[in-house]
């Protein structure tokens, strides 16, 4: 759930159990799976043809900022752990192993009896996995929590020089909101400023007079 919180842009209510009366989860059915163009019935089909996707869309129903009915989708990334479309597999077939209805939030989990990944026990990985990385990038396990993976995705996508306004469109922000979640302390992004102004900055005033 990490995985799909980061690569898709999402709200901690989302893609985690939070007792917060508008939270709007993302379910079972909600997932699409493609092979190329060819849509997987990941309900039915057999897990052999569910390894074969390379292709996640995730539908919005009633999430917020979500236009319904409207599908999101992304190709594979290249690592086979941190993946997308990998990861909603491993979703998609704990959920059916264990007889899940297509109205299942994708959260849910089966040990013994359903469960539930809540926000705090994600935010929890996070901190741990901070704890152990967090001093070679200059972090502190307090410095973040699940909402950070909705900025991370973003900062992610801007240091790869991805068009802001592309960036919108997958975290389905209406309005510059965005530019909250991003920062201008990020290497990528700043390191070639300085030689950008020096060679862009010479330049010709056009006359505004006869």
């Amino acid at each position: 759930m990490l995985i799909l919180g980061f690569f898709f842009l999402l709200r901690p209510g989302e893609y985690a159990y939070t007792t917060n009366p508008d939270a709007t989860p993302f379910r079972l059915q909600d997932v699409h799976l493609r092979r190329h163009a060819v849509r997987l019935p990941h309900l039915t089909c057999s897990f052999h043809e569910l390894e074969s996707a390379n292709f996640l869309c995730l539908e919005f129903t009633t999430q917020k900022n979500g236009v319904r009915g409207e599908v999101i989708g992304l190709g594979m990334s290249g690592n086979p752990a941190f993946c997308p479309v990998r990861a909603a597999i491993r979703r998609v077939q704990h959920l059916r192993l264990h007889n899940a209805s297509p109205t299942t939030p994708l959260y849910a989990y089966f040990s013994r009896s359903w469960n539930a990944l809540t926000t705090t026990v994600l935010t929890q990985e996070l901190r741990r996995s901070v704890t152990i990385v967090g001093t070679a990038v200059g972090l502190q396990p307090d410095d973040i929590s699940i909402r950070s993976l909705r900025a991370s995705g973003a900062m992610a996508l801007l240091c790869a020089n991805i068009d802001p306004d592309r960036i919108r469109l997958l975290g389905r922000w209406r309005s510059d909101e965005m530019l909250r979640y991003l920062h201008v302390q990020a290497y990528p992004v700043v390191a070639h400023l300085a030689t950008a102004m020096l060679q862009h900055g010479h330049f010709q005033l056009i006359p505004n007079f006869r």
